[in-house]
């Protein structure tokens, strides 16, 4: 098992960014370089960043690599804001986004405390 894939932050992580680009499919065409393209960026990189910092050798560059997760976690928030406010996401997908996010966060949190 590849190291990144014992850590909840990632599995929590990995289950956003697939349930964003299933729910950005939908959006308008036109939004596909923009808020389509940002979502899905922030997603992603969250669970990118925990592979690269369970790769590093050190505590000190791992835990600059959830710094880096929870910001894009934070950056995904406001586009899932922004999205339903323009109406391109139901509330109850929003809500269950949203809910997802904050597991991710939590569990991110949770591992980055766990490294002092």
């Amino acid at each position: 098992m590849a190291p990144h894939k014992r850590f909840i932050a990632w599995q929590e992580s990995h289950k956003l960014v697939l349930a964003v680009y299933k729910a950005t499919e939908s959006f308008p065409k036109y939004e596909l370089y923009g808020l389509t393209s940002q979502a899905r960026r922030a997603a992603f990189s969250a669970p990118a960043n925990i592979v690269e910092g369970a790769s590093r050798k050190g505590r000190n560059e791992f835990r600059h690599f959830l710094d880096i997760a929870l910001g894009s976690l934070a950056e995904l928030e406001y586009a899932l804001e922004v999205a339903v406010a323009l109406q391109y996401l139901k509330p109850e997908v929003y809500d269950a986004l949203q809910a997802q996010q904050q597991r991710a966060r939590f569990f991110t949190w949770k591992l980055k405390s766990s490294m002092r």
